[in-house]
């Protein structure tokens, strides 16, 4: 590779994650630490750390020059973001590249454009891509109740310039549209920067199905398949699992071919997620967003796929051509994943941050654990509350939820709440076990969990 040293630009469970892939592809490693990082899993690991600023993130993690500079006085040739903080942001990869400092992901036009999900409905539609009725650029809330009587209630107001359930609010009914667009616009503002708005049709009785793709500087663009990520709560995902249950082989290839051909006609480079949401009842599906970096719940698809997405990003960054054909990409068994976090189920999910007294993950050829933690560990207030992913292999769906729901019976931590108690219930539920998932499903959940689910010891 054109580079033998690399600033992992990011903390946690993927700090952890892209070091290992680091190590296998022999590369060496400079961690980026905030003061509260200092004693971490991955600063343990890395070859070796430097101190980027406080505990904030935003004088520490969320800052280009800070990072770009990290990577400079540390002599790194690389520079991977890992997902979350700044791994979709244009302005430090721009800030690489006039360094001489490669980024482990996509071109800076590639994040921008595909960032304002304005101009990628837009890229959509104008490659033939589906989109969900809906309205450009929103400026007030009774431009906004004039579109929705147009595409009919309810609608989905969302923040053009960012996502992960940010600025996202559904209106149901005309008097609640003046109160929703502003709450709605100052979350979106206060997130990103940028209070802009623009409309969708909402859609009831949807999943969220996204697929994985890789894309090389010479035109070559495969999918690796799709994940379904409708368990969610607050638009935040709680599980995921590859393949999607419950639609047809004909849908299923349709959502393929329609992230592929949005990827290819981008000339997207490196690895990236294309999420749709599909109309249950319509049996049709939309785009939703394209995400420019590595997704949390990409070890599904690494699971069923035997392929190493990270090292894919890194021989991508590298120059290389993508190693293997669309046709020598093969699906295997049933993967799901939970997300573990520091939470009180029973208090609303309350951060519940503090010291792990007892950390005891199960321990099986069928199940992976991607996490930063371990007993002693103490988990920061200043930071998302993601403790670990469980990820469970199965020969079929039916055999990998069962899996998944012992593996979460036998997962025992000490000294904080987690949402261990509450995955275990969600796996447990008829619904969720005969794939009948939709995005409401979670919350529906929520108001049947059992009294003390999640409750601290």
């Amino acid at each position: 590779m054109p580079f033998t040293r690399v600033l992992v630009a990011n903390r946690g469970e993927i700090a952890v994650r892209i070091i290992h892939a680091c190590q296998t592809l022999g590369l060496e490693t400079v961690l980026a630490v905030s003061e509260a990082d200092r004693d971490s899993l991955p600063a343990r690991m890395a070859d070796r750390t430097v101190c980027i600023g406080p505990s904030a993130a935003t004088q520490s993690y969320l800052d280009p020059r800070i990072i770009v500079t990290a990577a400079l006085g540390t002599g790194a040739e690389a520079l991977h973001p890992g997902y979350g903080f700044l791994a979709e942001s244009a302005e430090l990869a721009e800030l690489c590249a006039a360094h001489g400092i490669t980024f482990v992901g996509p071109q800076p036009d590639h994040i921008r454009r595909m960032g304002n999900k304005l101009e990628a409905r837009t890229l959509a539609r104008l490659h033939g891509v589906p989109i969900l009725p809906g309205s450009e650029k929103v400026h007030s809330w009774e431009e906004a109740a004039k579109i929705a009587e147009r595409i009919g209630l309810p609608v989905m107001m969302k923040a053009a310039a960012g996502g992960g359930g940010r600025g996202m609010k559904v209106v149901t009914a005309p008097g609640d549209m003046q109160r929703m667009f502003t709450a709605a616009s100052a979350e979106a503002r206060s997130a990103f920067g940028d209070g802009t708005l623009y409309l969708e049709r909402f859609i009831p009785n949807a999943r969220h199905i996204e697929v994985q793709v890789l894309g090389d500087r010479f035109g070559n663009v495969i999918q690796l398949g799709e994940r379904d990520c409708s368990l969610q709560r607050r638009h935040q995902k709680v599980v995921e699992e590859a393949p999607a249950p419950a639609i047809t082989e004909t849908l299923r290839e349709e959502i393929h071919q329609a992230a592929v051909t949005l990827a290819g006609k981008i000339a997207y480079e490196s690895a990236g997620t294309i999420e749709f949401i599909v109309d249950q009842d319509a049996k049709t599906f939309y785009f939703l967003e394209m995400n420019t970096r590595i997704q949390v719940e990409h070890p599904v698809t690494e699971t069923i796929t035997g392929i190493d997405l990270v090292q894919e990003q890194f021989r991508i960054a590298a120059g290389e051509r993508l190693s293997f054909s669309q046709a020598e990409v093969n699906f295997t068994g049933h993967a799901i994943e939970c997300r573990i976090t520091a939470e009180l189920p029973h208090e609303g999910f309350r951060p519940n941050p503090g010291r792990i007294t007892a950390w005891n993950p199960p321990v099986a050829p069928h199940i992976r654990l991607d996490t930063h933690c371990y007993a002693g560990y103490v988990v920061p207030i200043f930071y998302d509350s993601l403790l670990a992913k469980l990820i469970v292999y199965g020969a079929d769906r039916g055999q990998a939820v069962a899996r998944m729901r012992d593996a979460l019976a036998h997962f025992e931590v000490g000294g904080i709440g987690t949402t261990l108690p509450f995955l275990h219930f969600v796996m447990g539920h008829e619904d969720f076990a005969a794939g009948r998932v939709n995005t409401r499903l979670v919350e529906e959940l929520i108001a049947q969990m059992p009294n003390g689910v999640g409750a601290t010891e």
